[in-house]
C-alpha cells in the first residue's frame, strides 16, 4: 500500500510472479517428493468475492474474477493444487483472510501512527465492509488446518474463510479503533483523494468491500482467541 510505488505493468507482474511462480514450484515439490506432507495450506484472500453492500459470502459462494485482484487469488489458488494421485495423502487447503491485524506488521503498521496522532478516519463512505481477522486467529486457522485428514483426503481443496465472525464496517472499526486509543477519529478520507493517491485499481482494497462470513471455519470447531474488534484492538494497542 505504499503511495510511493505505483502499480505499473512490472510491479503488477511482480505481483503475480512472487505468488504464483513460489507456489507452483512448492506444489511440483509435493508432487515428486517420496513422501509428501499429509497437509499443503495456501493462503490467498478475500479479494476473489466481488465488493458488495448487501451480499455474504460463505467459503462455498461461487465466483468469478473480476478485476486484477481477484484474477490474481484465481491464478495463486490454481497454482496449487496437487495432482489427484498426491491428494489421496495430502489434504488440500485454502485460506482467505481478510485484514491481518496485528501489531508488528499489515494494515496496523501504518494505520497507528496518524491514530496515535488523532489524525485517524473513515476511508470513502466508511460504510464498505471491513473483514478483518487478528493474526493469531490466522496462525490458528492455518495450525488447524494442518492436522492430519481423517480420512482419505479430498481431491479438491478444503476452503476456509480466515475472518473474524463478527461482520463490521469501515466506520466501526475507525471509531473503535480510535475509541480503545483515546484518539478522535474526525479526519475522513474521500474516495477520490483515495484514487488519486494510491490508483483507483488498488484504493478499492480500502474503499470497497465484502461481507465475508466464516461459515466452515466455524464448522470445524475452530475457537477465535479474538471473535470482536473490541478485544482485537485492546490486545495490540496494549502489546
Amino acid at each position: 500500500m505504499n503511495p510511493l510505488r505505483w502499480w505499473n505493468e512490472s510491479y503488477k507482474n511482480d505481483l503475480f510472479s512472487s505468488r504464483i511462480d513460489t507456489t507452483k514450484a512448492l506444489a511440483q515439490a509435493i508432487t515428486a517428493s517420496p513422501s509428501p506432507p499429509h497437509s499443503w495450506v495456501l493462503v490467498s484472500g478475500v479479494a476473489c468475492y466481488k465488493p458488495s453492500l448487501t451480499a455474504e459470502y460463505t467459503e462455498d459462494s461461487d465466483w468469478m474474477p473480476f478485476d486484477l485482484l481477484s484474477k490474481l487469488v484465481k491464478e495463486w489458488e490454481a497454482s496449487a493444487l496437487l495432482p489427484e494421485s498426491v491428494t489421496k495423502i495430502t489434504k488440500q487447503v485454502v485460506i482467505r483472510p481478510g485484514a491481518v491485524l496485528g501489531r508488528d506488521g499489515g494494515a496496523m503498521k501504518q494505520m497507528l501512527l496518524p491514530f496515535w496522532l488523532g489524525l485517524g478516519g473513515t476511508l470513502g463512505s466508511g460504510r464498505q465492509p471491513f473483514p478483518w481477522i487478528h493474526v493469531s486467529d490466522l496462525a490458528g486457522i492455518i495450525a488447524h488446518a494442518l492436522q492430519p485428514p481423517a480420512g482419505t483426503p479430498s481431491s479438491s481443496p478444503q476452503v476456509f474463510n480466515g475472518v473474524s465472525p463478527t461482520l463490521n464496517t469501515n466506520y466501526e472499526f475507525t471509531k473503535e479503533l480510535g475509541r480503545v486509543l483515546r484518539r478522535p477519529t474526525i479526519f475522513p478520507v474521500p474516495g477520490f483523494v483515495m484514487n488519486a493517491l494510491l490508483g483507483s485499481e488498488r484504493a478499492v482494497i480500502l474503499t470497497q468491500g465484502q461481507k465475508v462470513v466464516p461459515k466452515r471455519t466455524l464448522e470445524t470447531g475452530f475457537q477465535y482467541k479474538y471473535p470482536d474488534l473490541t478485544s482485537a484492538l485492546q490486545e495490540i494497542v496494549a502489546s
